[in-house]
Formats: C-alpha cells, sequence, structure tokens
C-alpha cells in the first residue's frame, strides 16, 4: 500500500470517527464492524463493547421496546432484501437509556455478483427539534407510519375487545382490506379460528403470559386466501402507560415458503431419480429377454396365429421399453452443453413442432409479446427447446375446446430472462399443483408424468426456477426465469 493511499485511508477514517452524525457498519449478520465516537457517546458504550455485538444491545440496550426493535429490524430487512438504501425515523436509547428519535440512512454494501456484504447506518439525532409539543407518542406514530408502508409488512393495531383501531398502509396492500372497510370490524376477521395453537384468544393469552407472541402462522385475506406470515403480538399501551390494546405485526413470507419448497421438491426429485434409475436398470434386463427370444421365434416356421401373439408381446415391449427410456433420461443427471441461447429464438422455432403431435384437432390461436434485443441466457440450447416445446404442447391439450396461448419473454431485474407461457384451458385444482413437477403425476388419463419432471429438472441444472399458477376453469400460467449470461 503506496503513502498516498494509506494516508487517504486514515484521513477517511479520521473523518468518519469524528463526524457528528452516527456511522455504524454492520456485517450480513447484523453485528458492528466499525462504529465512531458519536456512537459511543450516544449509547454510552466503549468502543470495544460495540464492535462485534449485534445492533439491538447496542441501539437498544436489551430493552423491552420489543414494537420499537422490530420496526426497525423491518425497514433493515427491507433494506437488504431489496438492495436499495432507505431513510426512515427511527427510535433508539442514549447512555441513560431515554429515547432519542434519529433520522437514519440505511445503505447495503454490495460486492461482487450484486451480492450484499453489509450496511452503513447514518444517523442523525433529531429529538431536540421534535420536542416542541412532541412526546413519545408522536414518535410511536411516527415508526407505525413507517412500519405501514412497508409493503412485506402489516401492521394493525385492536382494543381490549378485539376490535381494530388501526390498519396501516402495508396491512391493506398485504391483506387486501381497505382501511376504512375494517376499521371497528373484529380481528377474527384476519385469523383461522379453526386453527389450534394460532386462534386469536391463544395469542392474546400468550402475551398476557409472557409478554409477546411470535410465530409463524397465516393470516386470512379479503378474498378469503391464506398469506404465510411470521406473526408478532404485543401489549399495546395508551400515552398513561395503561394497556390498551394489542398491537400485530406480521411480516409476509410466502416468497420464503415458495423457496423452502423448492428445495423440498429438489431434494424428493433427486430421491427418486436414483429410485427410478435402479428400477429402469432392473426392468431392461429381463425385457431385452423377451424381446430376444420373441425375435427368435419369429424366425420359426409357426401359425399365423401365433405371429399375431409375438407381434403383440413385441409391440407392447417396445412400449415398456420407450417408458423406460424417459425414466432413465428423468434419472440421469447429464451435464448440459452451456453455450449462449437466445430465448425468443428457441421459442420460434419450436412453434411450428407443435402442430405436428397429437394434438387436439381445435382452433388455437398463439399471442406473443417478446422482448426485443435480450440479452442471451446460459444454457443448453437442445433441453430449452425440450421444455418449452413440452409446455406448449401441454398448454394446447389443457384446452379440448380450443383458447389462446399467450407467450411472454421479459427481463426481470436485469438479472434474469422471464419466459410466461399462459393458456385458457381448464386449469388444475390447488391440492394437485403441488404434486404437477412429480415424476409419475399427471393429470391426463393418458399421461406418463414424465415431462414436467424432466422440464423441472432442465431448468434447475440451468440454476432457473418454473413454477405454475393454475385455477380450473381459468387456465394455467408457467413462469420460467433464467440467468442470463
Amino acid at each position: 500500500m503506496g503513502p498516498v493511499i494509506r494516508e487517504t485511508k486514515e484521513m477517511l477514517h479520521d473523518v468518519l470517527d469524528n463526524a457528528g452524525v452516527i456511522v455504524i457498519y454492520l456485517d450480513v449478520k447484523e453485528n458492528v464492524v466499525f462504529c465512531n465516537k458519536k456512537t459511543e457517546k450516544l449509547t454510552g458504550f466503549k468502543h470495544a463493547d460495540i464492535v462485534g455485538a449485534n445492533w439491538v444491545k447496542v441501539l437498544f440496550h436489551g430493552n423491552n421496546s420489543i414494537i420499537k426493535q422490530d420496526m426497525f429490524r423491518a425497514v433493515l430487512d427491507e433494506c437488504m432484501r431489496h438492495k436499495r438504501e432507505k431513510d426512515f425515523e427511527g427510535v433508539i436509547l442514549d447512555s441513560g437509556r431515554n429515547e432519542r428519535l434519529i433520522s437514519w440512512n440505511v445503505t447495503p454494501i454490495m460486492v461482487e455478483n450484486n451480492q450484499v456484504a453489509g450496511s452503513i447506518l447514518i444517523g442523525h439525532d433529531i429529538t431536540k427539534i421534535r420536542e416542541a409539543g412532541n412526546s413519545v407518542k408522536s414518535i410511536d406514530q411516527t415508526l407505525k407510519n413507517i412500519l405501514s408502508s412497508l409493503k412485506d409488512y402489516a401492521l394493525y393495531v385492536i382494543n381490549l375487545e378485539g376490535n381494530i383501531t388501526y390498519f396501516g398502509m402495508g396491512s391493506e396492500i398485504m391483506l387486501g382490506w381497505n382501511k376504512g372497510d375494517i376499521i371497528f370490524k373484529h380481528v377474527n376477521i384476519l385469523h383461522n379460528a379453526e386453527e389450534a395453537g394460532n386462534n386469536l384468544p391463544f395469542i392474546l393469552e400468550q402475551v398476557r403470559l409472557f409478554g409477546k407472541y411470535e410465530k409463524e402462522t397465516a393470516l386470512i385475506t379479503k378474498t378469503g386466501e391464506a398469506i404465510p406470515v411470521i406473526l408478532t403480538a404485543n401489549k399495546f399501551l395508551d400515552s398513561d402507560g395503561k394497556h390498551s390494546g394489542y398491537i400485530f405485526i406480521a411480516k409476509d413470507i410466502t416468497e420464503r415458503k415458495k423457496l423452502e419448497y423448492q428445495a423440498f421438491q429438489a431434494e424428493k426429485l433427486s430421491a427418486l431419480g436414483l429410485l427410478s434409475a435402479g428400477i429402469a436398470h432392473e426392468i431392461n434386463n429381463p425385457l431385452l429377454v423377451i424381446s430376444g427370444r420373441s425375435a427368435l421365434l419369429m424366425k420359426e416356421k409357426i401359425s399365423q396365429n401365433a405371429k399375431n401373439v409375438l407381434d403383440l408381446i413385441n409391440s407392447q415391449a417396445d412400449r415398456i421399453h420407450k417408458l423406460v427410456d424417459r425414466i432413465l433420461k428423468f434419472s440421469q443427471r447429464i451435464q448440459p452443453a452451456f453455450g449462449p441461447v437466445a430465448i425468443n429464438e428457441v421459442i420460434e422455432f419450436i412453434l411450428p413442432f407443435a402442430q405436428y403431435s397429437s394434438l387436439p384437432n381445435v382452433k388455437v390461436e398463439i399471442k406473443k409479446s417478446f422482448e426485443k434485443d435480450m440479452r442471451p441466457v446460459k444454457g443448453d440450447l437442445y433441453q430449452l427447446q425440450e421444455v418449452f416445446l413440452n409446455l406448449i404442447i401441454n398448454a394446447y391439450q389443457s384446452m379440448p375446446e380450443g383458447g389462446v396461448i399467450k407467450i411472454t419473454t421479459s427481463s426481470f431485474r436485469n438479472l434474469f430472462a422471464l419466459v410466461q407461457i399462459k393458456d385458457t384451458g381448464l386449469g388444475i385444482s390447488a391440492d394437485r399443483l403441488k404434486d404437477i413437477f412429480m415424476p409419475f403425476f399427471s393429470t391426463k388419463n393418458d399421461g406418463k408424468g414424465l415431462g414436467l419432471s424432466i422440464c423441472h429438472n432442465i431448468i434447475k441444472n440451468h440454476n432457473g426456477s418454473i413454477e405454475l399458477d393454475s385455477q380450473v376453469g381459468r387456465g394455467s400460467r408457467f413462469t420460467i426465469k433464467l440467468p442470463f449470461i
């Protein structure tokens, strides 16, 4: 390191250390890596006690102000997950354990491959500015408004009778209710009363006994859909410190649940792949004996009736052989021959082949909406052709009376090629959707149940994802994401 660079780094460190604002650098585990003198002075902790500690201990002294901690954590989580900076106002505790209102800026630190390596927190103490005519109550309201604006969080407050008295913007977005329509309704409308251990009386009893309730559960939307959430409940105190109700904070974990399910499916598919390979090889051995002996008998002088029987045996053996080949194809983890692939060209190429497959003789309209000049993905050309051909044939077969197939391509966050194949067919019931990518599962009477399993494996091997949304009578939509080169 040259003397100029060293001097510049030392000067930068001195500037940050002596700045009149709080400066804290957190690592990916949310532990403090760096703090300046303002942080030490305001919190009352020494530098050695702050570095290496979690931000909650530093900014809240392990205080029981769980609601304020949760609100702060929600903003920090939103910033890190969406990889964007955030400005907000939040309360912390000073060295005398008094609440201070801080104007914060949180900025994620990005490294190679667009990964988050940590975050920088810069805070300006604005307590005195807000003291005139304001109190902790107004600070609490500010915090509630911040959390309510975060789309992945819902915040609502109920009184002791269980009626909703506050319903934040985030709650409206997540749960579908308009604030004016749900205020003063009983909170049971959001909770599944039949779910043992998660219904409202149980939750409130846990808060009364232990001061807090936190559990993974589900909330009910206006349309009756159950959304998976991490739900936190605390007592709500009025300005005199009297218990006047309960405050709920719910974090939407739908995306996390999807990832967990995909990982679970991948594990099951891997195990089934090994099992399928073993079964296929065991079937192939006696099948070769049957086919060989049958071929030898055909060369003998036998009656026509016997030849007809042998033909039947050969045709059925051939049918089994083709099925075994598909099973082996499913089970074998063939490494794709990666190269640059233009998704739009792949789809255009395979569209004519769909009409030569065994499809219903009905009118099907293809609508295309392709993003121009889309970057190539890294993939195996022939395997991706197989995936899209399979999905389009599925769409045809789901519309025995005709319909529309809409194919769209676009760039997703400049990281993935997004392909959606939507049909207006029969659709699939919710209870069958969870098994749709499993081998040997089919919604068709004559289906083998291997096509979508093979598609799933191919997309997985391309470091992509494939999902299906479907409703009975309204059609289905496959969504595929493949990383750009």
